[in-house]
């Protein structure tokens, strides 16, 4: 298992309104049988992700990651050029900024929420970067890849930026 160190989540969402572990839930490889796991502490200011991946299980394609909780929630980015990521403690490794703008009923087969297109940013941020100040990423929206079940998905619309309704941080190997 490769431990994902303590590196706080962006804090850049909804105007630095107070990070809340109740906004926040693990969405982890566990859902298919795989062993990583993922939490996430808040302070006012700051959501800290941090973890467990293994890459043993699955045949290596593990993930770790939180997702913002709640079907009703729909946040307007349309008026913003992008999103700005501020990162205060870097650890090299690279994770990856997710958007969902459709969210689907669970199937009524597996109870597991159905799959629909991911809107995705990696990034890494290496500890020199953050030493005395945060690191700030920046994700214009045209950089975001479109993919499904994480396949590049070339043919995909654009975001609907008006009703973004998932927000994700995530760790995987890559």
């Amino acid at each position: 298992m490769t431990r994902t160190h303590e590196t706080p989540i962006p804090r850049a969402l909804a105007n630095h309104l107070p990070w809340s572990a109740e906004d926040w839930t693990a969405s982890d490889d566990r859902v298919r049988g795989g062993k990583s796991q993922s939490y996430i502490e808040c302070s006012e200011r700051i959501g800290c992700f941090h973890g467990d991946l293994d890459i043993t299980a699955l045949g290596g394609a593990g993930f770790a990651s939180q997702r913002t909780r709640g079907e009703d929630t729909v946040w307007d980015l349309a008026a913003y050029a992008g999103i700005a990521l501020d990162v205060e403690k870097a650890d090299s490794k690279r994770y990856t900024f997710i958007l969902k703008d459709e969210l689907l009923p669970p199937s009524p087969d597996s109870g597991w929420e159905q799959s629909t297109i991911s809107y995705e940013y990696d990034f890494t941020i290496e500890p020199k970067q953050s030493r005395s100040q945060a690191a700030t990423v920046s994700i214009p929206w045209s950089a975001l890849r479109a993919t499904y079940r994480g396949k590049e998905k070339s043919d995909a619309p654009p975001p609907d930026l008006g009703k973004i309704k998932r927000m994700s941080i995530m760790m995987r190997r890559y």
